[in-house]
């Protein structure tokens, strides 16, 4: 069991990055409140376990695929510090995040995107909904090179 919160800055020191070679982002800024309208604008939740450890991060920014405003949609990102990751943690944190936008916003689609070698990444996506869409050749830099990423997405309709 997970819960999501706003993140403060007593957070920051435990969602610095890690041992990973997919962990080169750091944590956003922390925000002072939340409401549901900022799921309508780019941001972030922590992540806390179900005894309250302070597990990880979740955060997203909106991306547009048409002219218009119904064709924007959350693509989400996740964070999890070392000693929490591989126990399912992450799937329930990005199913929950995907609920929120559900919940609250019109958003028919959430997309995520992560490393064609992140195969753990792929694995919870999948587990929490997610379609594989395509490899968006050479889109992310990071680490000092571009990277190929898989692209991933749940709509509204799909079962979860």
């Amino acid at each position: 069991m997970i819960s999501l919160r706003p993140q403060d800055a007593a957070d920051l020191p435990l969602l610095g990055g890690g041992e990973s070679p997919f962990d080169e982002f750091g944590p956003e800024t922390p925000r002072a409140e939340s409401r549901r309208a900022e799921l309508e604008e780019q941001g972030g939740l922590t992540v806390l376990d179900g005894h309250g450890q302070v597990a990880g991060t979740v955060s997203w920014v909106w991306q547009q695929w048409g002219p218009n405003r119904a064709s924007r949609c959350p693509m989400i990102g996740i964070w999890m510090r070392p000693e929490f990751r591989g126990r399912g943690l992450g799937t329930a944190a990005q199913k929950a995040l995907v609920e929120l936008f559900f919940r609250h916003t019109t958003a028919n689609r959430v997309e995520a995107h992560t490393d064609v070698g992140n195969v753990a990444e792929q694995r919870a996506l999948e587990a929490s909904g997610f379609r594989r869409e395509g490899v968006t050749r050479g889109a992310q830099w990071r680490d000092g090179a571009y990277h190929d990423g898989v692209l991933y997405a749940v709509l509204r309709d799909d079962s979860r």
